[in-house]
């Protein structure tokens, strides 16, 4: 996700929301609210996340094929070094549960929506099949004002597509925008209602399309809101090492719940239903 975007993404899709009920003023609220909370947040970090695609844990041996899609939070953006991004915190702890490689490719792109996904996975290369897959994606969704509906078609479809190549897919919903400090009530407010609103959209598309389902406004969103000043990186925006460390851990249970090494997942997560036949 991309700093210009969050205030004045948020603050467009808030004020369509509410213009009709509470007018020029609140608009133009909103609007003040924007052009501040941009000029908070700067673009200390770039556009760029490290690339952490190797072979993590070499040494256990048979590589289980890791792919992360999604957004700049699944490539990492906010990491300081390739080990602490979230594509190879979760290769990392995959690898020690399972206690065999992990080999990583990342196909997330900073800035993307969820309409990104069907190129990030058209870029793959030929006769490459994921054992699993990560998606994280949502935020941009909400900055740009795309339709729910929209947004998570996009998602289902590309579900559907690692389904089809024999992955297990694993979907982290939509953060709470509402832990952005930057961002000044009430736009933090209406912003974290949207999220919220996306997450729910995203977990029910997702279980539909048989992924399972983690929800990161309920895992680590507390975190983030408690802690700011160790989650979030140098922008205020994007997740720190600690950040991506705690997100990681959390999204683990399901991560291996796909492979099968695991039944019962914890509070926060969700299994797709399983199917007869």
């Amino acid at each position: 996700m991309r700093r210009s975007l969050i205030a004045v993404g948020v603050a467009a899709g808030a004020v369509g929301a509410v213009s009709g009920a509470l007018g020029v003023g609140f608009r133009r609220l909103l609007q003040a609210q924007a052009a501040r909370a941009r000029a908070i947040i700067g673009k200390p970090l770039g556009e760029d996340a490290l690339d952490a695609d190797r072979v993590w844990k070499r040494a256990y041996g048979d590589p289980l094929d890791l792919l992360v899609l999604g957004d700049s939070i699944a490539a990492g953006l906010g990491a300081g070094v390739r080990k602490e991004t979230l594509g190879a915190r979760l290769s990392k702890g995959l690898a020690k549960h399972l206690h065999r490689s992990v080999r990583l490719r990342t196909g997330a792109v900073v800035g993307s929506e969820s309409s990104a996904l069907a190129g990030q996975l058209d870029a793959l290369p030929d006769g490459y099949r994921p054992h699993l897959a990560v998606i994280v994606v949502g935020g941009n969704d909400v900055t740009h004002r795309v339709p729910v509906p929209d947004a998570v078609a996009h998602l289902e479809d590309a579900v559907r597509r690692l389904r089809a190549l024999g992955a297990g897919v694993v979907v982290g919903t939509c953060p709470d925008l509402g832990a952005l400090r930057p961002v000044p009530q009430p736009l933090r407010a209406l912003g974290s209602l949207a999220s919220k609103q996306l997450a729910s959209a995203q977990e029910e598309a997702a279980l539909r399309a048989g992924a399972h389902a983690v929800s990161l406004g309920q895992v680590v969103g507390p975190f983030f809101i408690t802690n700011p000043d160790e989650m979030f990186s140098l922008d205020r925006f994007h997740p720190s090492p600690l950040g991506y460390r705690r997100t990681a851990e959390a999204m683990l249970p399901s991560l291996l719940a796909a492979l099968g090494e695991r039944d019962e997942v914890p509070f926060g997560h969700a299994a797709p239903p399983v199917r007869e036949g």
